[in-house]
């Protein structure tokens, strides 16, 4: 043929693709290495992620139990701030009925005072005294059901 015998032509086709594929195991045994690494670290990954989950979880845990803390205390505030109003009404009520029984037995001294004539002086600062007291117990229990109306509204 050409002057070459066909056993070298054939031979050295052999160790060209013989050159060829180590070539290609080499290329395919970095990239084998790359990504034996990257499991590794895809492993490492996924371990952070469970163990950021677990923390995740157990927080959401703690802010379940504080809320349902915070929901008890709030209810029984609630509760005792209701009693408590229940209460005041009461005190508010009482308080409008002590004003009236003194209004009542104000003016019936009064009236009767003046029936009377004028019996003294000291008598008469007596009574002013007690006229006094009453209507400044008016006006406080006044302010105070002020008050209350204001807390009603405001609830």
């Amino acid at each position: 043929m050409f002057g070459l015998p066909f056993g070298v032509l054939v031979e050295g086709s052999v160790s060209v693709l013989l050159a060829v594929t180590i070539g290609y195991c080499a290329v395919l045994n970095s990239k084998l290495k790359r990504l034996q690494a990257d499991r590794g670290e895809l492993r490492q990954m996924v371990a952070d992620l469970i163990q950021a989950t677990d923390l995740a979880n157990a927080a959401v845990g703690e802010l379940q139990n504080a809320a349902a803390e915070a929901e008890q205390k709030l209810t029984a505030q609630m509760e005792e701030a209701e009693r408590f109003g229940v209460e005041l009404a009461n005190h508010v009520s009482a308080g409008h009925e002590v004003m009236e029984r003194i209004a009542r037995i104000t003016a019936v001294a009064h009236s009767a005072r003046q029936e009377q004539g004028p019996v003294g002086l000291v008598e008469d600062d007596a009574e002013d005294d007690r006229t006094l007291r009453a209507s400044r117990l008016q006006s406080a229990l006044r302010r105070l059901a002020e008050r209350e109306r204001e807390r009603e509204d405001a609830a």
